[in-house]
Formats: C-alpha cells, structure tokens, sequence
C-alpha cells in the first residue's frame, strides 16, 4: 500500500513542524493533542503513515497501521532468525572433537603452559 506523506502543517491534526519533534519526515503531534484526537491520528497514520508522539517537543512514541507494524515485526524475526542460525552453526563447530580436545587441554593445562600459547598466538596475529 503505497502511503502519501500529509503536507508539512495540518492544522486539523495539530501537526508540528519536522524541527519540533519528527522523525524521517513523518508528522509530529504532542502527546496532550494525541491524547484528544486520538481517532484522527490513528486514521492518519493508517492512511499516511507512522505518527509520531512527542512530549515537549522530543520524540517518544510512533503510532503506527497494523501493516506497518506486522512489516517492521516480519523484519525483525528474519534477522533473528539468520541470528540462531549463525549461533548453532556456531555451537556445532564448537562440539566438534577437535574443538572439544583443545578445550579439554586448554583446561588441563599448567599457567606457564597457558602463557607460552598466549604468547605465540599474539605473535601470529602480529
């Protein structure tokens, strides 16, 4: 659904100027006039887009359309899905026997052991 930006100043809604509160050009309302015109700005934001709430003139709240709600929240499960699939294949390499002998030696090892690897692996990242 493609949305319309409102013009820069409605009058009807009590939008602000951009420099008094908005945020990516959407309009900006105080939260005593949201609270009076709550039904105009939640048919504005369903038919121009996100709305937002400010108290003293700084940002605080964004109303927003169910569809523009269910796209921010669609987008968000599919990072953290890419996320737990980052950290499982993660978990399996750290499972590995390999992975698990040198965890296993790392914690059997004596302190000047542990110095002596410290050191060559600094010096191989140098």
């Amino acid at each position: 659904m493609t949305k319309k930006q409102p013009q820069a100043a409605e009058p009807a809604l009590g939008w602000t100027s951009l420099a008094a509160g908005s945020v990516d050009g959407s309009p900006a309302v105080s939260a005593t006039d949201a609270k009076h015109r709550f039904a105009q700005l939640l048919d504005a934001a369903v038919t121009t887009g996100p709305v937002v709430i400010t108290k003293h003139d700084v940002p605080r709240a964004v109303l927003l359309s169910i569809d523009d709600y269910r796209a921010l929240t669609a987008r968000r499960s599919d990072r953290l899905a890419a996320l737990d699939a980052r950290f499982d294949a993660l978990l399996d390499r750290m499972q590995a026997p390999a992975a698990r002998a040198g965890m296993a030696a790392a914690f059997d090892a004596e302190p000047d052991e542990l110095g002596a690897a410290a050191v060559a692996a600094a010096r191989a990242d140098a």
